[in-house]
């Protein structure tokens, strides 16, 4: 186990009206002891904390967080990021969904997870109804009665 020391911490609310405290209360729980915390929007690419908790990293640290998506701006960005920590021998918990990368079975779970999510956002795309063409509007019935 991550000595307590060791295991930073991350969290991140969406808007500056939001607060962290249930995020921040979590991890201390948990033992976690050094934070960082981003104010702005998951789908965001510049997150200063989260960029200097990933630099401080270090082998043999596990990065917590309360949630998957509270690392992750989408899914391959969440992919990217563990494996990113992992092949610097960093591991990854989040509380919320008892995943921890440090065990195999975490490890596992984990990409279960992404891969479930990656086959649920591909069946809803295959899934949604395709655009009309001719879009709906003058122009379809323009070309329509054109053809009369």
């Amino acid at each position: 186990m991550t000595p307590l020391l060791r295991r930073p911490r991350y969290a991140r609310v969406s808007t500056v009206d939001q607060d962290p405290a249930l995020q921040l209360d979590a991890l201390a729980a948990a033992g976690c002891q050094r934070i960082y915390t981003d104010r702005a929007s998951g789908t965001l690419t510049a997150r200063p904390q989260l960029d200097l908790l990933l630099d401080h990293a270090l082998a043999g640290d596990t990065v917590c967080a309360w949630r998957l998506d509270r690392l992750g701006r989408s899914l391959p960005h969440l992919i990217q990021t563990v494996t990113g920590l992992h092949d610097r021998g960093v591991g990854f918990r989040s509380l919320q969904e008892s995943i921890d990368t440090t065990t195999v079975t975490g490890t596992l779970i984990f990409h279960l997870l992404a891969a479930l999510s990656a086959f649920s956002n591909a069946t809803c795309s295959a899934n949604a109804p395709e655009p009309a063409w001719p879009p709906p509007g003058p122009a379809a019935g323009s070309a329509v009665a054109h053809r009369r």
